[in-house]
Order: structure tokens, then C-alpha cells, then sequence
């Protein structure tokens, strides 16, 4: 029995022991945790102090310099991942700081250096303050000057007594400007000029960005560059590609002509420009313009283009003359050589207002190789109370000034009278039209001519009836406007009276007058009216 009691205690005893050695042993391991979570709770004080790593010689000097250390030889400092060299130091532990004399080097990671003759280094505040020959290189960046502040805290580099700036083929000069090492933007003031190969920049205030040579333009800017010349207030040059996107209004000048617009793109390498919103092209040598909302030109094949509410507007002669269609082109040839020519095709819905004359088609051409304009599906030309229309119109230019006409296929005229109900007419496979100093002192019609003509009463301008003819040609001579002579070889006629006139003779077979459709300004050019089927009598 004794035995048996035992053997509960015995079970006891050492159940016991076994949980007292546990808690012995989870004591250091408690303690060592505590002491774990009060280090990583514990704030980590930064180490700012400068470090002197070498220097052959240092003593003291109580009278010149007491607060100071002086090193000569070889002199190293280290502070916080920099490490900087020169020849000779004051150094102010106190102050934590120190000046540097003599080939100062300055080396931050593996990408940041700084040169200079001399510095002064403040580690409280992490500011480097670099004079005379100083350098400062970042990758493929190198800035240039004679008075530098470094801070290391912002990665900004500061200069305020002139400094250039190189980024590969690009060179930055500015009177003051700064430079984040980390972002590598640059900002330039002040007598600011940029060059680039051919390329030449100038203004008061310049954004650069090294990390994708990247200019911004934020005021009054002048480029030139080649034979071109930019001037902008704000936009962007991408230096590298010599490329240009401009804002506000921006003017690009090239040999006498210049485009404006709301935004303007130029690629100075491709020769290509593009041009948006509200855009005017302007040639003063050939005296012409181009308006658009958008327009795009390529210098070395002498193509343009401009759509959208576009407009050419000649003004060579005394009278401006507008012309609208939905798209304009133009077409350079021998560009290269001294037979240049260019072609400009104005396509759908082309309308034309001047002064003195107007004008409707589907689609028209220039073609400054011969100076012949020609009008191409129902074209129709006006001249005071005078209507021309044929399938093709062909206008012929000599210095800027109409030198002849010719119609082609289906030729119709029709002259309104001052009673403006009255048409004298003439209809034939063709006409031409001659002038001298943009005056008609000829006019010739060919093959199947049909006449309807009213002549006047030379003592009070009435009208006598109406001369019906048929022949093969009709040549009839001007001067000031009026008719001089008429010449036609053997024709068949008859005078009717005004109040016997038939009514089948009044009116040649396809007369119509189209006064609805015609251009009324310059502003109604943009109003396109179709022809009306009530507008063709049956004859």
C-alpha cells in the first residue's frame, strides 16, 4: 500500500520540475525579446557628423585659425555616402564643417561629381558651396561655372553668376539658373541661349529636361535653325530629334513664308511642318495665303495641304481674291533645280469671290509652270452682270494678271441687261476670252454658235428687238467694257421686234441663270448652294 501511494507523488514531483525548468528557460528568451522590441522601438539617431578620412599633415595654428584643423596632403572627408578630396582643408568639427582649397573633388555614388578650386562644405545643412572653375557632372551632363551651391538634401544645384550647361550636342548659357540631379530638370534665366548643331535658341526663361533633351518654352523664344526661324511663348524643342511642338500663336518663318496657328509642329530633320487650328500660311514673295484649322508642310518635296474652313487668298493684284474648298493641295516639281513648278488642286465644292469676279466648281487646279488655273465640273465664272459656264474653264495668268480664257466644250454666255429681264446670249463648242491689263478686249466663239443679242437705241439706250443668229464663229472686239465690232464669216439671222419676239427664240437652247448660286463676299464663299432643276428653262 505504501508503494502504491507513492507513485501518485513521485508523478507529481516530477510534473512539477518540469514546469518550473520551463519557465527558467523561457526567462532569458522573454528578456532577450524585451530587449528587441525596445532597440526597434528605440529611434535611429542619423549620423551627421563630417568623418576625416586622411590627410598627411594636421596641427593646429591658436592665432590664425584657433576653431580650426588644418590638413594639408591628400586630404579626405566623408559624409553620408559622399566622399570629397582636395589639397588642403580647414576643417570646423565644432561647426561640422569645413573649407576646402586646391583640385576639390567631390564624389556622390557613381554618377554625381563635383570639381572646383574651392569649397566650403556645411554637413548640418548638407550644402556645398563650389567658386571658381566649377564643374558639376551627372551622367552625360556637364554644368559649367564659377559660383555654385550644392544642396544635397534637394538634389539642387544652384549658380547665379553665369554658367553653361552641356547635355551631349546641346550647350545651355544663362546668367542664373538651377539643376536638380535627381529629377534632371534644369531652369535657366536671364540672357538665356541654347544651341544645338544648327540650331539656335534665345530667351529670358527656359525649362530644360537632360533625361530626354527636352527644352520647354515658357516665354518670348527665338530659334533659328537653318533657313528657318520659330518664333513662340510657349511650346516644346526636343533637341535631340530636332523636333518642335508649339503653343499660342507660334510663327514659323522659312524664305518669305510663314505659318501661324494655335499649335504648330515642326520637325527640323524630316523638314516637315503641321500646323492646327486657326491657321494661317502666308507667301509674301508670290503674295498669297492659306487659311485652315489644320495644314501640314514637307520642305523637301514642296508638298502642302490644308483642310478644314481653308482658304487661299491672293492679293497680287489690286483686288484680293478668295478662294474656299473643302481641301487644298499643293505639289512641288524639279524642286532642286531652276524649273521648279508647283501644281495646287483645290477639290469639292470650290468657291471664289473678288471684287470683279466670282466663281464655282467641283474642283480646280494652278499650275504655275504654264500660270494656267482651270476649273473642272460646273464651273461657272461671273463678271459684273455677265455669266460664263462650260464643262471645263481654263484662266490663264501673265504677272499675276488674267491674260486669256478659254472654255471648253458647251460654252455658254449670257450678259444681263439694265433691265434685268433681258439676256443677251451666245452658246458654242467653244470661246476664248482675251485681256489687257485685266480688261476683255477680245472674244471668240467656235463651232455651232447660237446668238441671242438685243441691240440699243444709241439715243436713249432702249432696245430695238432681238437679233437671232446661227454661224461658225463669232469674233467680237472691246473697249472700255463696250462692244467695238463684230466679225463672223457667213451667218443666218433675223431681227424680231421687241413686241414680236417668239417666245422659243428668247432664250438658246441650255440657257440658265444661276445669280442664286453665286458668291455675294468673301464671307459667303463658305455657304455652299447646289443648282436648282427650276433654274434650266426647257426649251
Amino acid at each position: 500500500m505504501k508503494k502504491n501511494i507513492r507513485r501518485p507523488f513521485r508523478w507529481f514531483y516530477c510534473s512539477l520540475t518540469a514546469v518550473l525548468l520551463l519557465c527558467l528557460l523561457a526567462i532569458p528568451a522573454a528578456n532577450a525579446a524585451k530587449k528587441k522590441t525596445r532597440r526597434a522601438a528605440r529611434p535611429k539617431v542619423e549620423d551627421k557628423r563630417i568623418y576625416l578620412v586622411h590627410a598627411d599633415v594636421l596641427h593646429f595654428d591658436q592665432f590664425r585659425n584657433p576653431d580650426a584643423q588644418i590638413l594639408n596632403g591628400k586630404v579626405q572627408f566623408r559624409h553620408k555616402g559622399a566622399t570629397l578630396h582636395c589639397d588642403s582643408a580647414y576643417f570646423y568639427e565644432a561647426s561640422n564643417s569645413f573649407e576646402a582649397f586646391g583640385h576639390v573633388k567631390m564624389f556622390q555614388g557613381d554618377t554625381l561629381s563635383l570639381f572646383s578650386d574651392y569649397a566650403f562644405y556645411d554637413g548640418n545643412e548638407e550644402m556645398a558651396m563650389a567658386r571658381y572653375n566649377v564643374q558639376l557632372r551627372n551622367r552625360g551632363t556637364t554644368l559649367y561655372t564659377d559660383s555654385l551651391n550644392f544642396d544635397r538634401i534637394y538634389d539642387n544645384a544652384y549658380f547665379f553668376e553665369g554658367g553653361k550647361m552641356v547635355d551631349g550636342k546641346t550647350t545651355l548659357i544663362s546668367d542664373w539658373g538651377e539643376y536638380n540631379t535627381k529629377t534632371k530638370l534644369a531652369v535657366f534665366n536671364y540672357n538665356v541661349k541654347m544651341r544645338n548643331k544648327d540650331m539656335y535658341l534665345t530667351t529670358d526663361t527656359l525649362y530644360y529636361d537632360t533625361h530626354v533633351s527636352m527644352a520647354e518654352i515658357v516665354g518670348p523664344t527665338d530659334i533659328t535653325s537653318g533657313k528657318s526661324h520659330i518664333y513662340s511663348e510657349r511650346g516644346y524643342y526636343d533637341t535631340k530629334n530636332d523636333r518642335a511642338r508649339l503653343l499660342e500663336r507660334s510663327v514659323l518663318t522659312n524664305q518669305g513664308k510663314t505659318l501661324i496657328g494655335d499649335s504648330v509642329w515642326h520637325d527640323e530633320k524630316e523638314g516637315i511642318s503641321k500646323a492646327y487650328y486657326n491657321v494661317i500660311y502666308t507667301d509674301t514673295v508670290n503674295k498669297n495665303r492659306l487659311t485652315c484649322n489644320y495644314g501640314e508642310y514637307y520642305d523637301q518635296t514642296g508638298y502642302a495641304m490644308c483642310t478644314d474652313s481653308a482658304v487661299a487668298v491672293d492679293f497680287s493684284q489690286r483686288d484680293t481674291l478668295f478662294v474656299h474648298a473643302d481641301t487644298f493641295k499643293i505639289f512641288t516639281y524639279n524642286i532642286e533645280t531652276d524649273s521648279v513648278y508647283r501644281k495646287m488642286h483645290a477639290y469639292n465644292k470650290v468657291r471664289a469671290y473678288r471684287f470683279d469676279i466670282q466663281a464655282v466648281c467641283d474642283s480646280l487646279v494652278y499650275n504655275s509652270k504654264d500660270s494656267c488655273m482651270t476649273m473642272y465640273r460646273d464651273p461657272i465664272v461671273w463678271n459684273n452682270r455677265q455669266q460664263l459656264v462650260g464643262d471645263e474653264i481654263q484662266v490663264f495668268m501673265r504677272d499675276s494678271v488674267v491674260d486669256h480664257a478659254h472654255v471648253i466644250d458647251n460654252a455658254f454666255s449670257i450678259e444681263q441687261l439694265r433691265d434685268l429681264k433681258n439676256f443677251n446670249q451666245v452658246s458654242s463648242k467653244e470661246m476664248f476670252a482675251y485681256f489687257t491689263n485685266g480688261e476683255i478686249h477680245e472674244a471668240q466663239a467656235k463651232d455651232n454658235v447660237l446668238i441671242v443679242y438685243y441691240p440699243e437705241d444709241e439715243s436713249d439706250s432702249s432696245l430695238i428687238g432681238l437679233n437671232y443668229t446661227e454661224t461658225s464663229e463669232l469674233r467680237m472686239y472691246m473697249e472700255n467694257r463696250k462692244m467695238k465690232k463684230i466679225w463672223m464669216p457667213k451667218a443666218e439671222g433675223t431681227l424680231y421686234p421687241m413686241s414680236q419676239i417668239p417666245p422659243d427664240k428668247k432664250y438658246l437652247p441650255g440657257y440658265a441663270w444661276y445669280d442664286y448660286v453665286r458668291p455675294l463676299s468673301k464671307h459667303d464663299i463658305f455657304v455652299w448652294r447646289s443648282k436648282r432643276e427650276d433654274s434650266v428653262i426647257s426649251q
